[in-house]
């Protein structure tokens, strides 16, 4: 049981987030069949954009879908009209992460994409941007506020686009019936890849 009102605070904001996804999980739409399918039939590489928090949260997911069977990586959008654009082919798939969807940082990088021939897939909050608008597919992961006071820093929906992406991950890895021993293979380094490798030995 909490007793310091420090732990309520704590607890209070962990709450706003639970809320927040359970929000998203209770209003889950036949986008995410669409985005499945997408992600399940990539040709070439899966590859994720974003600036400042989004940025993170877009490393994160791509490392996620690499050591579960997708090959991913991460373009930080202001980067990638400095040359970065040149990693990436007409067979990649590119999802670009904003919840504004107004960030001129995600959006500068859409005419070379779209010159480039890629397929690319809006992770938003707001279906009514820029991006939502501008790219091939969009899925909507919104939060009505964010979990501080001030409703200002990416919390509430940093995490759902985390949480959604890691879901979708887990999603294409079952369907491609990625195994233990594929695992072993992506983390030789680990320890738990050490065990399954000496398992398969």
């Amino acid at each position: 049981m909490l007793t310091s009102s420090y732990s309520k605070l704590v607890s209070g904001f962990m709450e706003n987030e639970i809320d927040s996804l359970k929000d998203i999980h209770d209003n889950i739409t036949d986008q995410y069949d669409t985005i499945v399918e997408q992600l399940l039939h990539i040709k070439g590489k899966l590859i994720f954009m974003g600036v400042g928090k989004s940025g993170l949260i877009g490393r994160k997911l791509a490392a996620t879908f690499s050591s579960t069977g997708t090959p991913s990586f991460f373009v930080h959008a202001t980067e990638s009209v400095h040359g970065d654009l040149g990693m990436i082919d007409k067979n990649d798939t590119v999802i670009l992460i904003s919840n504004s969807g107004e960030t001129k940082e995600i959006l500068a990088p859409l005419k070379s994409l779209n010159i480039i021939g890629v397929h690319t897939i809006a992770f938003t909050g707001n279906e009514n941007s820029s991006l939502a608008k501008s790219c091939d597919s969009t899925l909507i992961i919104h939060v009505d506020k964010e979990a501080d006071k001030l409703n200002l820093a990416p919390t509430n929906s940093s995490t759902a686009v985390l949480v959604v992406g890691d879901a979708l991950a887990c999603t294409i890895s079952e369907l491609k019936d990625f195994t233990k021993d594929d695992f072993a293979i992506f983390h030789p380094g680990g320890a738990l890849g050490k065990k399954l490798l000496a398992e398969k030995a």
